[in-house]
């Protein structure tokens, strides 16, 4: 049977076992669309407004350059919503690669996702959980740590026993994690000064006209806006994906470009330029600008980046094992990631050690820090996977279910955007992005050449 023959086809989009126990097709539309922007809407955001306000340097310019990092990623979600229909299973990336001919190059995307990106992403989450608290009470380091575990297990726990707790839990999380955003709209309107916009009074960093700069603020952006493609690796676990994905990914694009336009609208508003321009913790520095706050701004945005973490780890708890229980499923990966729970359907050995990985990296912080310094692969790895496409579209069997529109300009942009955050990945931190690349290298190729030859054993015996 083909890779993509009809009849494995039909068995992806109802869920049918092909051969062995798979994961059933249980998330509706407004669940993928929850996972997607909870996994979206995270902490970067509360420090994000003040460094593109520092790089746009105008009020205008950092409003606009929201707005158009937010339409920047549309191309990226068209592109991710045509491969999702074509090969509607779990993988995202892995899958994708896969069927564009290079299973070397799909092995090494979820090696390294799987070390440097999905555990140590879990441990960063919930660390930051525990520091919010911090602010709240008092609490000793050691402590803190087993608290960061306690919720990881917690939501393992909560992904292991139901797909549809998890989900019904996700699309509460990120509701309730938009509403405090919410809450600074409607205050920022109310308090909002004219006059702030009237007179910037910065220089926006490493730019020498508006042009540049909206480009400086525009890069600025991007990290915020990743997290919507999350939804792919549960593909396999979607109703209906030919519809669903589509509208799910690029619906969360268009939701939080909308949220985050209006989020640096007001904030640009609340608080003197300069003072923007140069804060920390911008979102906190601005509630106290409103009187009604005062004082407990900090309060206010400590538990506010609490739900707002926990959505996001929760997610990430939720979508990221079904990575590498893909990866099992086509033995290039220990074979006890595929194996999926008889009761509660869900692969339950993936969740667990990838949360037993996590809570071991928040014991080793320092390693956890120096991990992100594999950002460049990954971020390679998407241009890649957007690349993809292109190998995929020349195959016979490929029919995807929705097609992207204006095709070589949607791609092209996707391409091209993808590069650009190689780019300044790279500037950020050249030799450590170069070493992190070779030592995926150098550990992966060994492995899939190990797993690859396994999985031509097994399968000259099936």
């Amino acid at each position: 049977m083909t890779a993509n023959s009809p009849l494995q086809r039909v068995g992806q989009e109802k869920g049918i076992a092909m051969g062995s126990q798979e994961l059933q097709r249980k998330l509706g539309f407004w669940a993928v669309l929850a996972i997607a922007v909870g996994t979206t809407v995270g902490s970067g955001i509360f420090v994000s407004v003040g460094e593109v306000a520092k790089a746009a340097g105008t009020p205008w310019l950092t409003v606009l350059a929201f707005v158009i990092g937010g339409l920047i990623v549309i191309p990226q979600m068209c592109v991710y919503a045509e491969l999702s229909t074509a090969y509607p299973e779990n993988g995202a990336d892995y899958v994708y690669l896969k069927n564009a001919g290079s299973r070397p190059l799909a092995f090494l995307s979820g090696w390294a996702s799987f070390w440097a990106n999905d555990a140590p992403s879990l441990s960063i989450m919930a660390l930051a959980i525990v520091s919010n608290l911090g602010f709240l009470t008092p609490i000793d380091p050691l402590l803190g740590k087993f608290i960061a575990a306690g919720l990881i297990i917690a939501f393992m726990l909560l992904h292991l026993r139901s797909v549809e707790g998890g989900a019904a839990f996700q699309t509460l999380i990120t509701i309730a994690k938009i509403i405090p955003f919410t809450i600074v709209i409607g205050l920022g309107i109310f308090w909002f000064k004219a006059e702030n916009f009237a007179a910037p009074t910065t220089t926006a960093i490493g730019a020498t006209g508006s042009f540049m700069a909206l480009l400086a603020g525009i890069s600025a952006t991007s990290w915020s806006y990743t997290g919507m493609a999350s939804i792919c690796y549960m593909t396999g676990e979607i109703k209906n994906p030919g519809k669903t994905m589509p509208r799910a990914l690029i619906g969360s694009c268009l939701l939080v470009l909308v949220l985050y336009t209006l989020l640096a609208l007001v904030i640009s508003g609340l608080m003197p330029f300069d003072k923007l321009a140069n804060s920390e913790t911008p979102i906190s520095d601005a509630l106290t600008w409103i009187p009604a706050l005062g004082s407990t701004a900090g309060i206010f945005v400590a538990i506010t980046a609490m739900i707002v973490i926990l959505g996001s780890l929760s997610s990430c708890v939720m979508y990221q094992p079904r990575l590498e229980y893909a990866m099992a499923k086509d033995n290039l990966f220990f074979k006890c990631f595929g194996h999926v729970h008889p009761k509660y359907n869900t692969p339950d050995v993936s969740i667990i050690l990838q949360g037993a990985l996590g809570i071991f990296f928040i014991f080793v912080s320092d390693l956890t820090s120096l991990l992100g310094y594999f950002t460049l692969v990954m971020c390679f790895k998407n241009t890649l996977t957007f690349g993809s496409i292109i190998w995929c579209r020349k195959r016979d069997d490929y029919k995807p279910l929705w097609r992207t529109p204006a095709f070589g300009l949607m791609t092209t942009l996707a391409i091209a955007s993808s590069l650009i955050l190689v780019a300044s990945t790279f500037v950020w931190a050249p030799i450590p992005g170069l070493i992190c690349a070779v030592i995926v290298i150098a550990t992966g190729l060994p492995a899939y050449a190990f797993w690859a030859k396994r999985s031509r054993q097994l399968n000259a015996l099936s």
